[in-house]
């Protein structure tokens, strides 16, 4: 079937592309390299504050010993910050990860914080909650099946 012969289809389908978000649509070079076995995770980060600093998008693998554990990460890109969505998107193997991404206002690359606040928002796969500390592995685990994923993760601020 061709949009051109379907007039009001391609009016519809062309006004749907303009009225997403440029990052959300935008071709980025994804982390990694396609192969047999692996998909392609796409994660979106919303609900950013402003268009300040980068995104740091750090994947994690199906290990409760390495999930937000310094030097646990298996991969993480880093981007420019898109307010209010900004993306990335990783070749990884078929199988078991959580995310966590946080909006690095400064790019300082680092997750600025005190003891009693948190000065950059963050997030993490499934939205895992955080009310009384750091999220389980389990709560922030999802399944990367062979046709791929998209994923979003909501920000939160706690200024």
């Amino acid at each position: 079937m061709s949009f051109n012969a379907h007039p009001l289809l391609a009016t519809v389908a062309g006004a749907l592309l303009a009225a997403l978000p440029t990052q959300a649509i935008a071709a980025e070079p994804c982390e990694g390299t396609p192969g047999t076995g692996k998909a392609k995770l796409e994660i979106i980060a919303t609900d950013l504050k402003n268009a300040e600093g980068e995104v740091a998008f750090t994947v994690y693998p199906d290990d409760r010993s390495r999930f937000l554990a310094g030097g646990g990460k298996l991969a993480r890109v880093r981007t420019k910050t898109i307010e209010p969505l900004t993306t990335a998107c990783f070749w990884l193997p078929v199988g078991s990860y959580a995310v966590a991404t946080y909006h690095d206002e400064n790019a300082d690359h680092d997750f600025n914080r005190t003891l009693f606040s948190i000065k950059e928002g963050f997030g993490f796969s499934n939205d895992a909650p955080t009310t009384l500390g750091l999220p389980s592995l389990k709560s922030a685990r999802f399944e990367l099946p062979a046709s791929g994923k998209t994923i979003m993760i909501k920000t939160r601020y706690q200024r």
